[in-house]
């Protein structure tokens, strides 16, 4: 299960909305519906969870580049929302090269990293559950598994790059929302 939120500063504080990410394709695509929200040229963060696998956070200020920072690259790399969020340039991949993140997400209904369904038996007859080829496919495409992007893209406000690494998926925007003052809006959109 999915959740993605933006939350822009305003001169009133943080405003947190919920957010459809069906016609969102591309970073670009993402970075323009957060400065569709802004407020004059202020920081928007479109935060994006999958349920207890990762979390990520992209940051848009005016027509600066975001700023990205994943919780977890093997499993955002296993999944559609994720794959928006794994730039070349964040993974440290010549653009264009071999890896390829089309081919991680299976459109088969398991692209969050899940197994098929029926426990079919792989090619050496045991019961495979797909998390091998998940990791063999992520690693193969230099989706390392621990964190990457900008461990300090917070650290403006409150949440400092220590801090950032420490959170869990499980309750990483609940902590963010505390620290910009706004959870009681991100819980009212959640």
């Amino acid at each position: 299960m999915y959740f993605a939120a933006l939350l822009a500063r305003t001169e009133d504080g943080w405003e947190a909305s919920d957010t459809e990410l069906d016609e969102v394709e591309t970073l670009a695509d993402l970075a323009d519906l957060a400065r569709e929200a802004a407020e004059d040229d202020e920081p928007v963060l479109v935060c994006i969870e999958q349920e207890g696998a990762w979390f990520g956070v992209v940051r848009v200020e005016g027509e600066e580049d975001p700023r990205i920072f994943v919780s977890d690259a093997a499993a955002a790399a296993r999944s559609s929302y994720g794959e928006i969020l794994l730039t070349d340039e964040l993974l440290g991949r010549e653009p264009g090269g071999e890896e390829d993140l089309d081919l991680l997400v299976d459109l088969d209904g398991t692209e969050d990293g899940e197994p098929p369904s029926g426990g079919e038996d792989d090619e050496d007859g045991a019961a495979g559950d797909g998390r091998d080829d998940d990791e063999d496919t992520a690693a193969r495409a230099g989706a390392p598994a621990g964190p990457v992007g900008d461990v300090e893209l917070l650290a403006d406000f409150g949440v400092d790059g220590t801090a950032l690494l420490s959170l869990t998926s499980e309750d990483a925007l609940t902590e963010i929302a505390d620290a910009l003052g706004c959870t009681d809006m991100l819980e009212a959109v959640r």
